[in-house]
């Protein structure tokens, strides 16, 4: 399958065979599962401390009086403590570190949902599906750039060529969409959320890495680093990408 090659004024300049790994099937299961793998290797073991839920002085006034026989603290008459099934008890079964949070994934498996997840990235149809903006006016794709692209040395050059290629409505939505998160992540580093826009695949760490950087919802890979989640973000296949002629023909070692 062929797809233009375009130059930094986003008009075409030819066109190139996309390498071999473009003509994997498309298997949503598999990407998923490993998209679900990589989260959980991520997990960071949590419990609380041994002590939580202990620390009172209590009693048990033992059998015969007629109330239930659970600890009672010493300082506040009969008021219950300590365990489970008590108001402000101990949890019975508390997470523990011990526990393996992670999830196994063959090799050979992980590596063709990467290849099935880049196969997604030339299906019109499933980028606008995943919710990309997009002005298809001669677009292939995915996207593909020549060589003077990686030597873009400034935010504006990266603007000017995405709004000739018809793009550049997607950095906006991923701009206008960034929100605060709901629930307590927002104390903890992580208070807003953004939509995910282009993801830009360049051979090495050139001057085009910091021109494209700096978008919002922009990601900038290099071939090797390019993982699953970088192709299909939460699991959802057909990001919107973008690649110079020099990393796609390194993607074609996969």
């Amino acid at each position: 399958m062929k797809v233009n090659v375009f130059n930094i004024e986003g008009k075409k300049k030819g066109d190139v065979n996309l390498p071999a790994p473009f003509n994997e099937e498309i298997r949503p299961d598999i990407i998923h599962r490993a998209v679900v793998s990589m989260q959980a290797n991520r997990r960071q073991p949590y419990a609380p401390s041994p002590r939580a839920g202990m620390r009172h002085a209590v009693s048990n006034p033992g059998k015969g009086r007629g109330i239930a026989r659970v600890q009672r603290l010493t300082q506040y008459g009969n008021r219950a403590a300590e365990s489970p099934n008590n108001v402000g008890g101990r949890r019975a079964h508390p997470p523990k570190v011990e526990k393996n949070l992670g999830k196994k994934m063959n090799a050979k498996e992980r590596a063709k949902a990467r290849r099935s997840a880049l196969a997604a990235t030339s299906d019109s149809k499933l980028i606008v599906k995943r919710g990309h903006k997009i002005n298809e006016n001669g677009l292939t794709f995915p996207i593909v750039l020549e060589k003077s692209a990686e030597d873009m040395k400034s935010t504006k050059e990266a603007i000017e060529l995405l709004k000739s290629l018809g793009v550049w409505d997607d950095v906006e939505r991923a701009k206008k969409g960034k929100k605060v998160r709901a629930g307590k992540g927002k104390m903890r580093n992580r208070r807003y959320k953004s939509p995910k826009s282009l993801l830009v695949v360049l051979p090495e760490e050139c001057d085009g890495f910091r021109a494209f950087s700096n978008l919002p919802g922009v990601d900038v890979r290099i071939p090797g680093q390019v993982t699953v989640e970088d192709l299909a973000p939460g699991g959802n296949l057909g990001r919107l990408t973008l690649f110079s002629v020099r990393a796609l023909n390194q993607v074609g070692g996969w």
